[in-house]
């Protein structure tokens, strides 16, 4: 009887134990499935490991949702399709210039973020500036920027400072010709790297990039004369570089890579190029002080830089989960997050109470015309495609045909001109 007795209790306690268990399993389960993931769409993959930091930041202040980052090769492209296919990512980074975050924004496929109370963390409301409809679409973080490195130590050395006009352009290069020095860095064989200094000469001579595109964009089908007079001085601009001398003796056969070595060799003194080239010039060590400046204009303060949303990001219309996207974006626009962003990354940052390297960084001279009217938006956002912009400019710098290039105008922009009057 004792025995028995002896068994039930037995029994009773594992019973108990096993009901305690459950109960802990079951709570277990019961946190684990309240626990909401969203995905984060990446197309800075080398920021990735920054991105990683922020986002268990995130995790740690908010332990109720999991972020998933997706790093693909070729992102612009996997993300058309997976847009296309209807499996569009719960939080996207995505370029609010392009054509195609343009168009997926008039499809209803991004949450309207208008009013969102975060946006008040964007410096000088820059996020109005990629409006589509009139309605805010896209949150930009932080941005590039396109001008001209330069040697900062040799300048001083050779007694010449940064020009503050056109006309002072062309007389520091012709005076650093004569000095025996070579002025630009020029990749030749991709034509991409100079499509910020041909879009910045067509803003500074008709008065920004609002105008440059009225000139080019909506004018009149084969408008575009070798006489007009913004053309004319636009021509003027590319000469600067097709000058004799005016770059490296290879620069028709120079890749990319080959203009940031003859910048970071010092056998160029000034790279025109993006603030993206930064990182590529420090890996080659140059010993010299780096320093960047805007495209001239006619007088002092007219002085533009080019660029658009980096790190700038949007929310699917679809998400299931669109209050954890909602906070995680509105995490992004704190500066506890975008201080350690930019930390790595360098670039000008959009959101508010950032600590930035101010006059001290190499990219001061075109990072404080940053959010700024000096600053504008790459006029592609006007566009429907700007490869063949591209390839005109360098045809231009190769053979100096004035006709040939504005016949290459009226060829690229007449096809998106045929929409000009559903548009007024």
């Amino acid at each position: 009887m004792r025995l028995f007795k002896g068994l039930l209790s037995v029994v009773g306690i594992l019973g108990l134990s096993v009901s305690l268990a459950s109960c802990g399993n079951n709570e277990q389960a019961a946190k684990t499935s309240d626990k909401v993931t969203i995905e984060y769409f990446n197309q800075k993959k080398e920021m990735s490991p920054t991105l990683k930091e922020i986002i268990s930041d995130f995790e740690k202040e908010n332990p109720d949702i999991h972020v998933k980052l997706t790093d693909v090769p070729n992102a612009g492209t996997v993300l058309k399709t997976r847009v296309l296919a209807g499996d569009m990512p719960d939080v996207v980074n995505i370029y609010p210039q392009n054509i195609d975050f343009q168009e997926w924004a008039k499809a209803g496929y991004f949450e309207d973020l208008s009013d969102q109370g975060y946006l008040k963390n964007i410096k000088n409301d820059f996020e109005k500036r990629f409006k589509v409809n009139g309605k805010v679409y896209n949150v930009p973080l932080s941005t590039n920027v396109y001008g001209f490195f330069y040697n900062k130590t040799a300048f001083k050395q050779l007694g010449v400072s940064e020009p503050k006009t056109w006309a002072e352009f062309e007389s520091l290069v012709k005076e650093l010709i004569a000095k025996g020095q070579t002025p630009f860095a020029i990749a030749g064989t991709e034509p991409w790297t100079l499509n910020g200094y041909h879009q910045l000469a067509l803003a500074t001579v008709t008065g920004g990039g609002k105008q440059a595109n009225e000139l080019l964009r909506y004018s009149k089908p084969n408008a575009l004369k070798v006489d007009n007079k913004y053309l004319k001085e636009d021509f003027e601009r590319l000469d600067l570089l097709r000058m004799k001398d005016a770059a490296q003796k290879n620069w028709r056969g120079a890749s990319y890579n080959d203009a940031v070595v003859s910048f970071a060799s010092q056998k160029s003194l000034i790279m025109p190029n993006g603030s993206w080239a930064l990182a590529m010039i420090q890996q080659q060590k140059p010993a010299f002080e780096i320093g960047t400046f805007a495209f001239p204009g006619d007088e002092p303060g007219q002085e533009l830089t080019v660029g658009s949303g980096d790190l700038a990001l949007s929310i699917s219309a679809n998400s299931k989960n669109k209050a954890a996207a909602q906070k995680f974006v509105a995490y992004m626009t704190t500066k506890k997050a975008m201080q350690k962003y930019y930390d790595v990354d360098g670039s000008p940052v959009a959101v508010k109470g950032v600590k930035e390297a101010g006059p001290n960084s190499p990219l001061y001279g075109l990072s404080k015309l940053a959010f700024t009217k000096h600053q504008m938006i790459w006029l592609a956002q006007d566009w429907t495609s700007e490869n063949d912009f591209f390839n005109l400019t360098t045809n231009y710098l190769m053979n100096g045909d004035k006709q040939e290039m504005v016949d290459s105008l009226n060829t690229f922009f007449n096809p998106m001109k045929v929409s000009n009057d559903r548009e007024g």
